[in-house]
């Protein structure tokens, strides 16, 4: 939920960057930035970013093993286990020596 008082001007921003973020690194909220009354960009601190892009990945993660389940469940086969190690093995053959 977007919160009025977290949209500003990209013109104050430009004048005040220090006092917002300042406040962007204590609110760890993001800002709207307008341009001519429109929103134009949206700023956050690092930290912040960090986390939302954590949760992104996660999200999409969850979705492939939502459609990997999916697909299982509807029927669909595997791969087995000896076929798999076996094809790794041929492609990453290690020698040994005695």
């Amino acid at each position: 939920m977007v919160k009025t008082s977290a949209i500003k001007p990209l013109s104050d921003f430009l004048r005040n960057s220090k006092s917002h973020i300042q406040n962007l690194r204590a609110t760890q909220e993001p800002e709207i930035l307008t341009v001519n009354g429109e929103a134009a960009v949206v700023v956050q601190d690092a930290g912040s970013y960090e986390k939302i892009a954590l949760l992104a990945e996660q999200a999409i993660q969850d979705a492939r093993l939502q459609s990997a389940m999916s697909y299982f469940r509807g029927g669909g086969k595997g791969i087995a286990i000896d076929d798999v190690f076996a094809d790794l093995e041929a492609k990453y053959q290690t020698s040994q020596s005695s």
